[in-house]
């Protein structure tokens, strides 16, 4: 469907429209008809045609004549975001030794919108159905990671997130509605850690903490994830919480020092 929202002045259609026509490729679906990107993109099929030739010519996209994929090249859009931000490279080492003090995996996100984005990753096992990498987006009222940065939100931000978000029951421990969610929202901004258990996919526990910048607003989290056949919440809390904790703290340092 067509966003119809009012634009400012300054939207350039065309750059909005190319773009959609990129993120309508996905896990579910790395391989397209015109037919089909039109319909995702909400865009006529003459249209789609012209941007996915265009796409194509710059090496973005390549096709066999009748489907259409993304190339390794799309990769460049996300290096541009990830070095140019000191912050994946910053926390890697302290992921890396997150996870070795836990055992567990390890990951950072940061908010865009209404999504947690995956920025840097450190596993171990595989725990979840879909698998993990940079760029992995995932509901942020699902997340321990983005139960950290909605917290970390100023009031008015968080009223405009809670008065748009649509609560989908992912598992049957799924928070089902805002006012339930504003209450762990505030218990985590009191006890500054967020618990998610089984609310994202059935046997996933996570435990997440805030990185802050030099002016104190959370600008990403930190977590560690395992399965509740290894580890109970409360032995999580002793054992992860602490490690968790002082290697949020170690990140900050570091950023305040970059």
């Amino acid at each position: 469907m067509a966003d119809e929202r009012v634009r400012e002045p300054h939207h350039v259609q065309s750059l909005a429209r190319g773009l959609r026509v990129i993120t309508a490729f996905g896990p579910e679906s790395p391989a397209l008809t015109l037919s089909e990107v039109a319909r995702r993109t909400g865009i006529t099929r003459a249209a789609a045609r012209r941007f996915l030739l265009t796409l194509a010519d710059l090496g973005y996209v390549r096709t066999n004549g009748r489907l259409f994929e993304l190339t390794p090249r799309v990769l460049d859009l996300g290096y541009a975001y990830l070095s140019s931000r000191p912050l994946p490279g910053i926390a890697e080492p302290h992921l890396e030794w997150l996870v070795h003090e836990t055992g567990e995996s390890s990951s950072m996100s940061v908010l865009d919108g209404q999504d947690i984005v995956y920025v840097a990753r450190v596993p171990t096992s595989r725990i979840m159905t879909v698998a993990i990498n940079v760029g992995t987006r995932f509901p942020a009222y699902a997340t321990s990671m983005g139960r950290v940065l909605l917290a970390g939100l100023d009031d008015d931000e968080l009223d405009g997130y809670l008065a748009e978000v649509g609560l989908a029951r992912l598992t049957e421990q799924t928070v089902a509605t805002v006012q339930d969610l504003r209450a762990r929202l505030d218990e985590v901004r009191q006890q500054g850690y967020a618990m998610v258990d089984q609310e994202l996919e059935p046997g996933l526990r996570a435990i997440a903490a805030p990185v802050r910048n030099k002016r104190g607003r959370v600008v990403a989290a930190v977590n560690v994830s395992s399965h509740v056949s290894r580890i109970t919440k409360e032995k999580a809390r002793r054992q992860f919480l602490p490690p968790l904790l002082k290697a949020a703290g170690e990140i900050e340092a570091d950023l305040r020092r970059s």
